[in-house]
């Protein structure tokens, strides 16, 4: 079967058939490295035909549900697969030419993940230009896909159809709601992603998008039930508020929220397959000898955004102290530093606390030199400290390649490190009314995000106890690492690979279709909003009405040349104003020499419908060209005829 083509029934992976059946709450004593409610959303039906908890529909009490008390989904009659269109720009898919981050990162596997797994009948990409769409078609030609490709324009969102949804990369789709109103809300459903959640901009979005026209069939994708509480948190903020300043207090009288299902992030499994040739290769370069116990990072080395590697670097000294039969411990940075203060503080930091262990650094932008080291790792780490992180794809990156793993508890990845898979050191978190200043500062603008991290980094506190611990048993008990590695192998295929994520979607956005096309049958749908008076950017001729003195062409006004003395003619004009720098011009040449021709030979004068004819223009052409050759003296106006 080729990329892109439906599968038979048969085929369809029964993710998106049929629900999973939840687990009971953890209970019992609390282990190492397990919190409390200790159960992988993975495990239960993460998003199924009937989709999304009542939560993130009504608001009810259930948006407060514990994680451990999520709610049971029953399952529905078997649906097809929903598709949606890729609201596609290079930035979001291409880190390798426009700088290695998480989202991009992220953004390049899933649209690798989607053509490799997705049920679809065509490929539909959302773009603002041409350029955009050949960059997206190119990318699928690179993948192999054979299935129909096409590229619809931004300014006419309609053209998806049949298609109505679409999969925009980021939480914060505010002005495409704002897009859509013109369709009065109906025209398609809108899919959204989280990455990250701590930046001004995202929190700013999630404000926005509950005063825009956000509908009950769109969706927001929360990558971890951790996220999903920070979405939360925030919409119960801005709805209580919204209801106060607007609403007498009354909730209800607010739009349902957006649905918010939580849905991993996904890899391609098999690109991990450890490289024992390289591995071997890696530790000979290193002078990582045979015993020796090798612990690998593979992220970016930012002590301010990504973890602090002090505490590291101190567990690993204590557990180097305590480690019997002459083995050492080294530690393997595959990464980038943003900057020559993050180099600084790894570097130094590693000679002056753990100067017993091996410190080595490997080039993260290379692709070979991670899988190397992951190949080289005995035990993978990802003591991450930092509220940038959502979800965390190294470990399971990690997983794949067959190793165990130590990471911190926090955000995703208390989903997706199992208890059988690796150890999840215990986390402390300032409370509320000790960050409220920091963050107060970052929103003001008093403090940059960089500043906002580190110092909410400074009150993240990392079990060193624990973290030690997990290091000693790691590295004295082989079998104890075979087995974690073979388990979190075998979850990192099973939950996490593309094939097992991509219809997870596909029910989402199948399930948003079902909502629309209810709300369609039902006449439920608000009224459109005329494109000139979207509430955030209204038309120009609407929001600076008053500037002018008046606003034309003027309604059966006549309009002749003006006088031609010292005029150059109309292609040197533009070349002096030089429009093309700005890329962007509100008549070519080629229509304003035909308006000036037809202005010429009607000196007596005519009005914009005539030369609009005469010139073979539409009416709105004619006039932006007829504005530009007034403003230049190329034509006047000599009042109504």
């Amino acid at each position: 079967m080729t990329k892109g083509q439906i599968p038979p029934k048969s085929q369809i992976s029964p993710k998106s058939r049929a629900p999973l059946k939840s687990q009971a709450p953890a209970t019992g004593p609390r282990r190492p490295g397990r919190g409390a409610a200790d159960r992988s959303l993975a495990d239960e039906p993460l998003v199924n035909e009937s989709l999304v908890d009542k939560a993130s529909a009504d608001k009810t009490t259930a948006d407060k549900t514990p994680a451990a008390g999520i709610p049971v989904r029953k399952a529905v009659a078997i649906r097809r697969p929903g598709n949606a269109a890729i609201w596609y720009a290079p930035d979001g898919y291409d880190p390798k030419a426009r700088g290695i981050n998480g989202r991009r990162v992220a953004g390049e596997s899933f649209l690798r993940g989607f053509f490799a797994h997705g049920a679809v009948e065509e490929f539909v990409c959302l773009c603002h230009r041409e350029t955009d769409e050949a960059h997206f078609r190119a990318f699928a030609a690179r993948e192999g896909v054979a299935a129909p490709l096409r590229g619809v324009r931004l300014d006419r969102p309609a053209g998806i159809a049949p298609l109505d949804v679409v999969s925009y990369p980021s939480p914060n789709f505010a002005a495409e709601a704002w897009r859509r109103g013109a369709e009065g809300g109906g025209g398609y459903a809108i899919c959204g992603l989280t990455h990250t959640t701590a930046t001004r901009a995202v929190m700013q979005g999630l404000f926005d998008l509950r005063a825009a026209p956000q509908m009950g069939w769109d969706a927001v994708i929360c990558t971890s039930r951790a996220v999903k509480a920070s979405v939360l948190a925030q919409m119960d903020l801005t709805d209580a508020h919204l209801a106060a300043r607007f609403g007498g207090g009354d909730a209800a009288l607010l739009p349902p929220r957006p649905l918010l299902p939580v849905i991993p992030l996904g890899i391609d499994t098999a690109a991990f397959r450890r490289d024992a040739a390289a591995g071997r290769a890696l530790r000979a370069r290193l002078g990582i000898a045979e015993g020796d116990i090798a612990c690998g990072i593979v992220a970016r080395l930012s002590p301010s955004g990504k973890f602090d590697p002090l505490p590291l670097f101190v567990a690993l000294a204590r557990a180097q102290a305590e480690l019997k039969g002459g083995a050492r411990f080294h530690l393997i940075l595959c990464g980038q530093f943003a900057d020559p203060h993050g180099r600084e503080v790894f570097v130094k930091g590693a000679a002056a606390l753990m100067p017993g262990c091996g410190f080595h650094l490997t080039d993260g932008a290379d692709r070979a030199e991670r899988l190397a080291a992951l190949s080289a790792s005995d035990i993978f780490l990802f003591p991450v400290d930092n509220v940038q992180e959502t979800f965390g794809l190294a470990p399971i990156e990690a997983m794949a390649a067959g190793l165990p793993v130590i990471v911190s508890d926090w955000d995703g990845m208390k989903d997706t490190v199992t208890e059988d898979c690796g150890f999840r050191v215990p986390t402390t978190f300032a409370h509320g009314g000790l960050t409220t200043r920091i963050g107060r500062r970052m929103s003001g603008g008093s403090d940059s995000y960089t500043q906002y991290l580190s110092q909410l980094s400074a009150l993240t506190v990392l079990d060193l106890r624990e973290l030690t611990g997990a290091l000693l048993r790691l590295a004295q008990d082989p079998a104890l690492r075979a087995r974690m590695g073979r388990a979190g192998q075998a979850r990192a295929r099973s939950h996490y690979d593309w094939a097992a994520v991509i219809p997870q979607m596909q029910a989402l956005w199948a399930e948003q279709s079902a909502r629309l096309a209810h709300a369609r049958a039902s006449g439920r749908l608000p009224a459109p909003i005329h494109p000139a008076r979207v509430p955030p950017a209204p038309a120009p001729g609407v929001f600076f009405g008053a500037y002018p003195s008046r606003f034309g062409p003027a309604p059966g006004a006549r309009f002749r040349p003006g006088e031609a003395a010292g005029l150059p003619g109309v292609e040197e004009a533009m070349a002096l104003r030089n429009y093309l720098a700005e890329r962007r011009l509100v008549a070519g040449p080629e229509r304003l020499q035909a308006l000036r021709d037809a202005l010429a030979a009607r000196p007596e004068g005519a009005t914009l419908a005539d030369l609009a004819q005469a010139a073979g223009l539409r009416s709105a052409g004619a006039a932006r060209a007829l504005l530009w050759l007034m403003k230049y003296g190329y034509a006047e106006e000599v009042g109504e005829g």
